[in-house]
């Protein structure tokens, strides 16, 4: 005959304020650690700034598969409507936004506009950037990453005479 044992499990709770992240080694306050239910103290074992590092270079070591994985969630009836949403709203809060860079694309279909690489870095791939909405083609091409450390007021723009 078997014997049958019941064990009692309890909750264990760690009260502690700071942890010591296994991949930096180095101390830091228990906010700077992904809550994580299955932990003893119930954070992530790294930090905050390690998990961010793996994600990044786990995305850069499989660049081809995330792409595809993208695209393909991108696809999805929700996310579609996600996006037209956010399109219809940006279209009512911005209206004159809107119509400008409809005004660039439709000029740059027509021919009546090309783009140029962009001003600081000459990297062909380029977005317009508007000083001023109400002068829809008066656009300033910058690339991508230039063109948001414009807006994060990382840097400034060469003057006009020189831009274009």
């Amino acid at each position: 005959m078997r014997l049958r044992t019941t064990c009692l499990l309890t909750r264990w709770h760690m009260t502690t304020t700071v942890k010591t992240c296994f991949k930096c080694n180095t101390e830091k306050p228990i906010s700077e650690f992904y809550k994580h239910a299955k932990m003893g103290d119930g954070h992530l074992g790294k930090c905050k700034e390690c998990t961010r590092l793996d994600v990044v270079a786990n995305r850069l070591k499989k660049l081809d598969y995330y792409r595809r994985y993208d695209i393909e969630r991108s696809k999805l009836p929700h996310r579609i409507a996600d996006s037209s949403e956010r399109v219809r709203l940006s279209k009512q809060v911005s209206p004159e936004k809107h119509l400008a860079r409809h005004a660039v694309n439709n000029a740059i279909r027509d021919g009546r506009l090309t783009k140029s690489p962009c001003v600081i870095c000459g990297n062909p791939k380029v977005v317009g950037h508007h000083e001023d909405y109400s002068k829809p083609l008066d656009v300033i091409w910058l690339c991508y990453a230039h063109h948001s450390q414009y807006h994060l007021g990382q840097i400034t723009l060469p003057e006009k005479e020189n831009a274009f």
